[in-house]
């Protein structure tokens, strides 16, 4: 089974591509993992992508298409797999496409996770990251039990410049520009399938395992 999951930014997708991966007993592909695991054992596509952000250069997607080609080529992964993370933009959803083509790979569906605006501001401006670990919380949804200190070892919690909301703001309207035209993109291929991503974490994984 291969899926891709998708939404706006704060709309649940990392969380629940990983709950519903381990559920279903397959992969979660976060593109910005395959790309830190490909620097780390240094291989050829792997040390292209090292230059540019070496260079603090964002990586091209024909390298980053290469980098997922070369993961999911090998035939390591046997079960299939949720893509979190990426396509961003048209552009790179129908270089995926070619590359799955070529190899004679079928999407099964695209989980478009949908959160209205004003929920999705709320849900970014009220995450803390722990400043050492990076385990992440919420003021709303998983609080740590002592303001401002992370469970785990104690250390002070930070709020992501990108997670003010004034960079929020910006950050959903590159979204609406850059990612909402994969909607029409996928629902024309008969793909997407859209999940209210509102409410609990469980209760939307359950509507998620029922779509699936």
């Amino acid at each position: 089974m291969i899926l891709i999951f998708f939404g706006a930014p704060g709309s649940g997708k990392g969380t629940q591509s990983k709950i519903i991966a381990k559920k279903l007993g397959i992969y979660h592909l976060s593109t910005g993992e395959i790309l830190r695991e490909a620097v780390k054992d240094k291989t050829q596509v792997g040390l292209e992508a090292k230059q540019y952000m070496d260079r603090g250069d964002l990586v091209p997607d024909e390298v980053i298409i290469r980098v997922i080609a070369e993961k999911v080529l090998k035939g390591d992964i046997k079960n299939g797999y949720i893509l979190d993370g990426f396509p961003r933009t048209l552009a790179q959803a129908k270089s995926l496409d070619r590359m799955y083509q070529n190899a004679s790979i079928e999407i099964d569906r695209v989980i478009y996770l949908e959160v209205q605006r004003d929920k999705l501001i709320n849900r970014l401006s009220g995450r803390r990251v722990c400043a050492l670990c990076g385990e992440e919380y919420h003021l709303d949804f998983k609080a740590p039990k002592e303001e401002g200190v992370c469970d785990i070892d104690q250390s002070e919690l930070i709020q992501r410049s990108d997670d003010h909301v004034a960079e929020i703001r910006t950050r959903l309207e590159n979204y609406k520009d850059q990612t909402e035209p994969l909607v029409k993109y996928y629902q024309d291929q008969e793909l997407l399938v859209r999940v209210d991503a509102e409410g609990q974490i469980e209760t939307v994984s359950k509507r998620i395992f029922e779509v699936i």
